[in-house]
């Protein structure tokens, strides 16, 4: 069942996100081009979800309780722990030592084929799209710097 809490939130997230849009109109392209982006997908979701909540009797059921895995024994979630730790770990690395651009792009590539066990061209041609996606909208459209990791000043890069 949908909580009246749930509901709450959800149209105060509607509110919310629908003032940041109206706001944002007035502001010249590239100050409004952020809070678009971000508030009319989450005005878009917000308003699905009060919805759901309102319309759908099936929402209006039982509440199932909520509870972690009972399916991972306890090494098992352990050892998932870590190894979300470890490739955040690694990113966090990564951006440190060759920069934002760079990191973005070695995570991709390592992620796909080591914990995805993606093949070679999938993880690829799927890390050459994200980069190109996150270098257009980043350095293109809204020209935000990012600062050169070590190694690229250590080279003199």
């Amino acid at each position: 069942m949908h909580s009246k809490a749930s509901l709450i939130l959800g149209a105060g997230i509607v509110l919310v996100s629908g003032a940041a849009i109206v706001i944002a109109l007035d502001w010249p392209l590239k100050a409004r081009l952020f809070p678009l982006a971000i508030g009319i997908p989450v005005f878009c979701m917000a308003m699905a979800e009060v919805l759901w909540g309102l319309l759908d009797p099936a929402a209006r059921s039982e509440a199932m309780e909520f509870r972690l895995s009972d399916e991972a024994q306890g090494g098992v979630a352990v050892r998932r722990t870590l190894l979300a730790v470890a490739w955040m770990a690694g990113f966090s690395a990564a951006i440190v030592l060759l920069g934002f651009p760079s990191a973005i792009a070695l995570l991709v590539l390592c992620y796909l084929r080591l914990q995805g066990r993606e093949g070679w061209i999938v993880s690829g041609i799927f890390t050459l799209v994200v980069w190109a996606l996150f270098y257009t909208v980043f350095d293109r459209l809204l020209h935000l710097p990012f600062p050169a990791g070590l190694v690229q000043g250590w080279l003199g890069l």
